[in-house]
């Protein structure tokens, strides 16, 4: 399932991120990890990012795959 969210933070040595997504505005979910084709000079607090889910009741269970403004 592709998703939508917000980015709240980057980790560059693991590169993960924690992503606030669009449907549960009020929860952050950390450890999410970031496909390795996107530069991380690309992931700024605040810039909206789509998630792949792989399980649903697994939020971690997820790679985020683009940012876009």
């Amino acid at each position: 399932m592709l998703t939508r969210a917000t980015l709240v933070a980057f980790d560059g040595a693991s590169y993960t991120a924690t992503i606030r997504p669009a449907a549960s505005p009020a929860r952050a979910v950390a450890g999410v990890a970031v496909a390795r084709d996107i530069a991380a000079v690309e992931m700024v607090p605040g810039r909206n990012v789509a998630i792949a889910s792989f399980t649903p009741n697994d939020p971690t269970d997820a790679v985020l795959v683009a940012v876009w403004a």
